[in-house]
């Protein structure tokens, strides 16, 4: 990881006191603050002719709508976003492709210049993950240079701006090799049936109240260059020059598949390994009414499945609240719990998905860890949704999720948590050796979960592979600014 010492910089608790305002006309819009948008299309493009490229990019930040749409920042929508929202992700071959010298390209992180098909070993992204597996414009690495983002609410408004699009400046600076195309159904409902989009930081002064996660206010440095991060005296180096790196963000963009099929059948092996122990009663809901029937039993047991793998039930309802039942008498916050007082995991198995990847202020072994590895996380499905009622006509249908996790450190946020968390586990040594079971990389046989109770824990076995990657890049999201600074390069 690339850091320097900054005497200014905040302890953990301390983000909302001490962090510098920000300028969100100079952020773009989408790193911030959520456009909420119900469709979204990435395009992913390769420079071919850098002067047109640098000449695009200078466009987007300047005043002739002529001549490009212009770039959405934080600040120009406010309330209403405009139609379509427009964003800008640079690979580390995209930055050389516009011809930037390589003293300011290799002042960059190691991890944004190696790209993530190069690190895919430390992401899990291996087996039919690897690159080699992945859509075809991902393939070859070193063609991805941008990712421009449309976010819209009708597939005819990402159509019409695309057409414009490439039909101006942009068709002389780059070609599109490929499209993700995604949409909201069901509201915020994703394709293993969970409610998402619930838990993000909060920012000082710039996060809407009741919007977000009610822990500790995150510094600006979380997911901004050149601000205070939540590890004490410590701050990541900007690029060279400065206005290059600050105010921008890395992003991981992930295209993952999500297996359905293979979920809704481990639902129902998984139910039937845990009703065939004795501890059994400790699991099922709470007033379990059903007429007694084994299927009426296994439909209950697989919902407290669903629950244990993900650490929610599936309508969003944190077990940290609500251990027994997805309906509570009274209502639950979605983000005020912690798991400081759940050690054992009775509420929360300790390797459910929400618990690895945000452990808030539960005692892990990397103590320092709990609240740095923050990620703001933009997801939004692609596919159709899965049809329970005719499941044969699910089978070889892709379906999945187009994933932003966006940070200011792509090795010490999101490779940390993909590497430590969710593929080894080594934020507590009672599921050290065992993956996520949502996003892991799990093989088969070899994969386990513990489910613990009051009387005894049940190791499930068997857990599948349920999520494998099919494409993906590592980018900068540049500020407005530094959008500004490479369009005027002469070069």
């Amino acid at each position: 990881m690339s850091a320097v010492l900054a005497s200014n910089a905040p302890t953990r608790d301390a983000g909302e006191a001490r962090d510098p305002g920000v300028d969100l006309s100079d952020v773009q819009g989408n790193i911030l603050r959520g456009y909420r948008k119900k469709r979204v299309r990435h395009l992913t493009a390769q420079v071919i002719d850098a002067r047109e490229a640098r000449a695009w990019i200078a466009a987007i930040v300047g005043p002739d709508r002529a001549l490009a749409p212009e770039i959405t920042d934080a600040a120009h929508w406010g309330k209403q976003p405009p139609d379509v929202c427009f964003n800008l992700g640079i690979t580390f071959t995209g930055l050389q492709a516009l011809g930037l010298p390589d003293a300011t390209t290799s002042t960059f992180p190691e991890a944004y210049r190696e790209g993530m098909a190069a690190r895919a070993t430390k992401v899990g992204d291996w087996d039919n993950s690897a690159p080699a597996c992945w859509q075809p414009w991902f393939q070859s690495a070193d063609a991805v240079h941008f990712i421009v983002s449309l976010h819209a609410d009708t597939a005819a408004l990402l159509d019409d701006f695309e057409k414009s699009l490439v039909a101006g400046l942009a068709g002389r600076a780059f070609k599109v090799c490929g499209r993700n195309d995604g949409a909201f159904f069901n509201g915020d409902e994703v394709h293993f049936g969970y409610r998402d989009n619930i838990s993000q930081p909060r920012f000082a002064n710039i996060s809407p109240p009741g919007k977000y996660d009610d822990q500790p206010t995150a510094p600006l440095g979380t997911v901004l260059l050149g601000y205070p991060t939540a590890l004490e005296q410590l701050t990541w180096t900007l690029p060279d020059p400065p206005v290059l790196g600050r105010n921008g963000a890395f992003n991981a963009f992930r295209v993952l598949e999500q297996d359905v099929v293979a979920f809704e059948k481990y639902l129902d092996d998984a139910a039937g390994q845990l009703l065939d122990s004795p501890l059994a009663g400790e699991l099922l809901p709470a007033g379990y009414d059903g007429d007694g029937s084994p299927s009426a039993r296994l439909a209950a047991m697989r919902e407290v499945v669903a629950a244990k793998m993900l650490g929610r039930w599936r309508n969003g309802t944190p077990l940290a609240l609500s251990p027994r039942t997805p309906s509570p008498g009274q209502p639950v916050s979605d983000t005020d719990y912690d798991y400081i007082d759940d050690a054992a995991g009775l509420r929360c198995p300790i390797g459910s998905h929400t618990r690895r990847v945000n452990p808030r202020n539960a005692r892990i072994v990397q103590r320092v860890a709990n609240h740095t590895r923050r990620l703001i996380r933009r997801g939004i499905p692609y596919g159709p949704p899965y049809d329970p009622a005719n499941p044969d006509a699910n089978d070889g249908v892709e379906r999945g999720l187009l994933g932003s996790f966006i940070c200011a450190d792509l090795s010490a946020q999101f490779e940390a948590i993909q590497y430590d968390w969710i593929n080894l586990g080594l934020q507590d040594p009672r599921i050290t050796g065992s993956n996520d079971p949502m996003l892991g990389a799990n093989e088969g046989d070899a994969g386990w979960f513990d489910v613990p109770t009051a009387k005894g824990t049940i190791r499930l076995r068997g857990v599948p592979r349920l999520v494998r990657t099919r494409g993906g890049a590592y980018t900068f999201l540049p500020s407005i600014s530094a959008l500004r600074w490479i369009g005027a390069q002469k070069v």
